[in-house]
């Protein structure tokens, strides 16, 4: 069966650590999964994540960002997510268009509905079957972050506070679609409430 799921949250919420983690379990008892990341995963997608996350001395305005997310995304979807989940395979993305939605509507405070409609463009209207936000106060998951810092991790706290409450919004919007969890939690309880829902979203498909 196929299954879409993404992975959400701000600077150091654990959500790289999570969705690695689930991919494992799945592959540990054999059901078809592939594991992805954005923006990046494919090799176009990691050229424009190299400008986007690396780029120094280059001002790149909110709008460019969020064409250069969407451009990443559109070629992802196009060549990964949607063969893969047409081929029966559950896709983990670590991150997705609620990221862009977050960081350049709530965080740059680009106009919503454009970054909406970029979104929907990029995405050809797929939606995640479950979208997992990884619910971290802002100063804790910054102060998680060691070594060199990318242009987002430089933000001023104000910036990431916007896109955490954006998350937050946005998972009140459709509480069907999102697993909001507790990020201060050990990484195991964590992991086993992941576990939890996505076992029975796999159940309810093979039904």
């Amino acid at each position: 069966m196929s299954l879409f799921i993404t992975f959400e949250g701000g600077e150091g919420s654990g959500k790289s650590v999570q969705a690695k983690e689930l991919f494992r379990r799945l592959s540990k008892l054999d059901v078809p999964a592939l594991l992805t990341h954005e923006p990046g995963g494919t090799p176009l997608g990691e050229q424009i994540a190299g400008w986007l996350k690396k780029s120094r001395g280059i001002d790149i305005s909110a709008l460019t960002e969020l064409m250069l997310f969407n451009a990443s995304r559109a070629q992802l979807v196009t060549e990964v997510i949607q063969p893969n989940l047409k081929s029966g395979k559950v896709v983990i993305s670590d991150r997705y268009a609620d990221s862009t939605t977050a960081y350049q509507g709530y965080g740059r405070g680009l106009d919503m509905a454009m970054v909406k409609a970029t979104n929907n463009t990029a995405t050809q209207g797929l939606k995640p079957d479950l979208t997992i936000l990884l619910d971290m106060p802002v100063d804790k998951g910054l102060a998680r972050k060691k070594g060199g810092k990318d242009r987002f991790e430089q933000e001023a706290l104000a910036f990431h506070r916007r896109v955490w409450e954006g998350y937050l919004k946005l998972a009140s919007e459709e509480p069907e679609r999102w697993l909001v969890i507790d990020g201060t939690q050990s990484k195991e309880e964590i992991a086993d409430i992941i576990w939890q829902r996505v076992s029975q979203l796999i159940s309810k498909g093979e039904d």
